[in-house]
């Protein structure tokens, strides 16, 4: 009995774990006999088993699946997509039993650290520039790195219509620098170098946020920590999912000028009074004279 307890859960809380309510009102439920088992009617106490279907007023309840969250160091050659068309694209290469998204991307000629997951809600959080979150590339170049190379990748590159924000860059050795992004604007860093004459000949991600390659060799792949997602959790817990983290500022929209209002019906009446009180003497002269006006 005890080992049937292990392969099993309890129903309020398999109830609870679809998100469909708290257990104290999936207990309710129960007692309702709104909850069936395999098609049968339940009590206080039954529990849940893999192949168990369980149904509340009629409607099946599915198991959330479980959060997966995986850092691979992406090879050479690799595509960063989902699209079954790309012979080598990520999904296939992982080769992982369920089905997986990248979060972000790693052009087809760059290598090192990219996430995949099965969770939407964290994707934009951790992508959105906006958010500010860290990205760490080790660069080689094709001839020697100067100081003004250094200093004009620091403060911003003119790119696809914009100036890259300013980031930090550190020589690393005569053809090879460090540098730290929050953006990620399409094949940015060899478009940055591209623009002051330099060709990107090895690309590298080494870090994302908390997340550093370290000794994960290139091709292998592991699962995050649940230390190292308490952390993720924790830098982005003030983060936007949404378009609000943008970088992109939009100007407020200029208000339309308010309409003046007419006079009230009762001022204007005094108004027209008064004015025809007192040009009346002269009506004779000027009416002739504002018809002739309006005629030319």
């Amino acid at each position: 009995m005890e080992d049937n307890n292990k392969n099993s859960i309890n129903l309020n809380k398999f109830i609870s774990s679809t998100g469909m309510c708290s257990r104290r009102e999936a207990e309710k439920l129960i007692l309702q006999g709104r909850v069936t088992i395999n098609n049968r009617r339940t009590e206080l106490g039954n529990r849940v088993y893999d192949k168990d279907v369980v149904k509340v007023d009629g409607r099946l309840l599915k198991a959330k699946p479980t959060t997966i969250y995986i850092a691979l160091n992406k090879p050479v050659g690799i595509v960063c997509t989902t699209d079954s068309r790309e012979r080598n694209n990520i999904v296939k290469y992982l080769n992982y039993p369920e089905r997986l998204f990248p979060i972000g991307r790693l052009d087809k000629p760059s290598e090192g650290l990219i996430f995949l997951t099965n969770d939407g809600d964290i994707v934009n959080k951790i992508l959105r520039a906006g958010n500010n979150h860290q990205k760490e590339y080790i660069v080689t170049v094709d001839k020697s790195i100067s100081d003004s190379f250094i200093d004009r990748m620091s403060n911003g590159i003119p790119i696809l219509g914009t100036v890259t924000q300013k980031c930090k860059v550190e020589k690393v050795s005569d053809k090879v620098f460090k540098i730290i992004l929050t953006q990620g604007l399409n094949r940015q860093i060899r478009r940055m170098c591209e623009y002051l004459d330099y060709e990107v000949t090895k690309l590298v991600r080494t870090r994302i946020m908390n997340i550093a390659l370290n000794t994960l060799k290139t091709g292998d792949w592991r699962e995050l920590t649940t230390e190292e997602m308490k952390e993720i959790n924790t830098m982005i817990a003030s983060s936007s999912k949404t378009e609000e983290a943008s970088v992109v500022i939009q100007k407020p929209k200029k208000k339309a000028p308010k309409k003046k209002e007419g006079p009230v019906k009762n001022d204007f009446n005094k108004k027209s009074a008064s004015f025809r009180k007192k040009s009346s003497s002269s009506k004779g002269k000027s009416s002739s004279f504002g018809r002739k006006k309006k005629r030319f």
